[in-house]
């Protein structure tokens, strides 16, 4: 499927010319599927890491290493093929979101495992990414136009978002709010419920505006 990426993060340019620096220097025996597969890998170890805070508060820092590894793999398979021009769009689109979903299953998995978060709001957490990720499959298909942010924040910067969150949660699993004392996750999690139903209302809204200009509505004459 061709489409075409939008990438308007905070870190984006500065992110883009390192990969390219990585990617021209990476030994010619490591292609974008070894990528693919280490990113897959730390991700599900970074879910089994996560649930393990709790009694291993160190637990933290191999989350945080396996973030990092796991961004290293999945920002650099795409960059990889381009550079080489070995490019295979529908591949790497379909590999690449499996992977993303199945790693965000895991990690999710990780929260409520751990017993920091609520089962409930990590349920709700990740349906409402699910649905995220839908309607921007359902939008790349039918717009042809594939946005990896929004509000600035695109996967680098919510890998940096998790990372402070867990060193926190080793440190503290707690926060006070009007008195009350609260999972931190909960709360996050919470916050996150919501930012991800305006994302999906705000993108559902402009696409759905967007396709209904370009396809007016006709009126069939019937004889």
């Amino acid at each position: 499927m061709e489409h075409v990426r939008e990438h308007r993060s905070f870190l984006a340019a500065g992110e883009k010319r390192l990969l390219i620096w990585i990617a021209r220097r990476l030994p010619t025996s490591i292609n974008s599927d070894h990528l693919s597969a280490l990113a897959l890998v730390a991700m599900l170890a970074g879910g089994g890491f996560f649930a393990v805070i709790p009694w291993t508060p160190w637990a933290a820092a191999a989350f945080v290493a396996c973030l990092a590894v796991n961004w290293f793999g999945d920002s650099l398979d795409g960059t990889v093929a381009r550079v080489r021009n070995e490019q295979r769009p529908r591949y790497g689109y379909y590999v690449d979101h499996v992977i993303d979903l199945t790693g965000t299953a895991a990690l999710v998995a990780g929260m409520a495992a751990s017993g920091l978060m609520t089962p409930a709001i990590a349920f709700a957490l990740l349906a409402v990414y699910f649905m995220v990720a839908a309607e921007s499959f359902l939008g790349t298909h039918a717009r042809g136009v594939f946005r990896m942010s929004f509000a600035g924040f695109g996967p680098t910067e919510l890998r940096m978002v998790l990372a402070i969150g867990a060193i926190r949660v080793a440190v503290n699993p707690v926060v006070d709010v009007s008195g009350a004392e609260l999972w931190m996750l909960d709360v996050g999690g919470a916050a996150a419920i919501v930012g991800l139903l305006s994302v999906f209302i705000v993108s559902a809204v402009r696409n759905g505006m967007a396709l209904y200009k370009a396809e007016p509505a006709r009126r069939v004459l019937r004889v």
